[in-house]
């Protein structure tokens, strides 16, 4: 080729292009797919891959390596196994599975790999968090003794929930799990708490509900909806809940307050069966891999309240799981149940008997909240419980009997009006200090002389009638947290004044 110009010139621009010039060499594993399908690919030539490290293939699909075999690599696909086929070619990442996290994704739908399905554009964050991450140690942690309040009076009454405390919601399909969770969230408006709700398995008709129910009430500026649905293939729906985990590690580390619920972990247990199924591993007892167990237990160890040392943020986890016909003695419930810190149990006959929410107290307990419940709600409930259980046992057994003596009526008169009383609509969280003057009106028999078709109306009117009479008592409750005994004079005041006001109504 014939070089036209100055020779020196042409020189000088070769040296210059050599001074510039950098060696980039990129030394990267690579593998090929034996076998693929069912959304599970089988790798051949990934001498060093770890356990859990992102893989990618030719055409930007990630997966997850899972089972590390002599000469072979099982990977579950995070992504659409269309145009992928045999003889593909697959290269590590040296990374683990990680999600992207950071303050913008508030309000925002994300899926299991935290990129954004609400078609608001892209979530501008620039920090990511680990998927799997070991949970904090036992020197970091401190006891439970702040409340998280979820505004449902029957459970902050008598099953109270500490931040930091893993609580599970388990019950039959249709008894109102999902939406005690939803209240919950709705009850952490303007409470400095950072909720993350983690669909697993939903169809995306609920969890568009639910989307829509919070950005109605205005929950979703302080909200995080992570959704991985029935559609979504099994790897996802697998790494779901690890998803939500790390994003809520993420503001823990900052020294906030996170409530995560996981709904609901009896699918996730199933997407995780089929996951192992597919990759070979065997099933041990009750079809299920042997390791199910540490499935969700590494999941829940994550939620804590971290020492003031170590940023004193929290994490308060609500599993739920769902029961075939009350059966809690099943093997993912009572693995659930052994790992969370209490249970609120729901009954398919409380519900359609009308006593929503349908929570069991004889079957619910908190393991931890009795030390962070809200001291006037612990002084005036202390009773409760044993007054509806010992409703209960005298209903069963006066059934059939007509002549009752007058201590059994009067215990049975107050029970069905503390039923009464628990029983409240869906998306209506009750601040403390409403609690409180509910609370003091069933227990302290205030509603003895009350008609029992109207006791629920008469309390939570008075509750209502004490913000319009008494709005400094009730800042004062709802501040504190304590009922002082001037307090509880003002309360039986406003009682007698409330029911001449509407006593005449009872007999139209």
């Amino acid at each position: 080729m014939a070089l036209n110009g100055n020779p020196e010139e042409i020189v000088s621009i070769l040296k210059e292009e050599i001074a510039r010039y950098e060696e980039k060499t990129q030394v990267s594993e690579t593998g090929s797919v034996i076998q693929i399908g069912d959304g599970i690919a089988t790798v051949y030539g990934l001498q060093n891959v770890m356990y859990g490290e992102l893989l990618e293939f030719e055409n930007g699909v990630k997966a997850l390596a899972m089972n590390l075999e002599t000469g072979s690599v099982g990977c579950a696909l995070l992504g659409p196994e269309e145009g992928l086929q045999e003889g593909d070619l697959v290269r590590r990442t040296g990374r683990r599975a990680d999600v992207p996290a950071g303050e913008k994704m508030l309000g925002r739908v994300i899926n299991a790999l935290g990129d954004p399905i609400d078609g608001k554009g892209p979530i501008p964050t620039s920090e990511t968090r680990p998927i799997e991450h070991e949970a904090s140690g036992v020197v970091t942690r401190q006891p439970v003794t702040v409340p998280l309040q979820t505004g449902i009076l029957a459970i902050d009454a008598m099953v109270p929930v500490g931040r930091g405390q893993r609580e599970l919601i388990i019950g039959d399909r249709q008894t109102g799990k999902t939406s005690i969770a939803v209240d919950t969230i709705l009850n952490q408006k303007g409470q400095n708490v950072i909720c993350i709700y983690v669909a697993i398995g939903q169809k995306a008709s609920t969890v568009a509900k639910i989307h829509n129910t919070l950005e109605k009430e205005g929950a979703m500026e302080y909200s995080i909806l992570l959704s991985s649905s029935a559609s979504e293939p099994a790897p996802l729906q697998y790494i779901a809940p690890y998803s939500g985990a790390a994003i809520a590690e993420y503001f823990m580390g900052q020294g906030k307050d996170v409530l995560i619920v996981y709904d609901d972990l009896s699918k996730h247990a199933v997407a995780y069966r089929t996951l192992s199924l597919l990759l070979k591993r065997s099933p041990g007892r009750e079809a299920y891999p042997g390791d199910v167990f540490y499935l969700h237990s590494r999941l829940l160890e994550r939620a804590c309240r971290m020492a003031p040392e170590f940023g004193g943020g929290s994490i308060t986890a609500l599993p739920i799981i769902e029961t075939q016909a009350g059966d809690v003695s099943a093997y993912i419930p009572t693995n659930v149940i052994s790992i969370t810190d209490g249970q609120l149990y729901l009954e398919s006959d409380l519900f359609f008997s009308g006593v929503r929410p349908a929570v069991n107290v004889g079957l619910s307990v908190s393991r931890v909240g009795g030390a962070a419940q809200t001291k006037a709600v612990k002084k005036i409930a202390g009773s409760l419980r044993i007054d509806l259980a010992q409703f209960r046992e005298l209903e069963v057994f006066t059934q059939f009997s007509s002549d009752l003596d007058p201590a059994t009526k009067e215990a049975l008169e107050h029970g069905k009006r503390l039923i009464e009383v628990l029983k409240q609509p869906l998306y209506h969280p009750l601040p403390v200090s409403r609690q409180v003057v509910i609370l003091f009106a069933a227990t302290r028999k205030l509603l003895s002389d009350v008609p029992l078709s109207h006791a629920r109306e008469f309390a939570w009117g008075l509750a209502e009638y004490m913000e319009n009479i008494q709005p400094q008592v009730m800042e004062e409750i709802q501040q504190t947290g304590e009922l002082s005994a001037e307090n509880e004079q003002v309360i039986l005041d406003c009682s007698e004044a409330y029911k001449k006001q509407v006593s005449p109504t009872w007999q139209a």
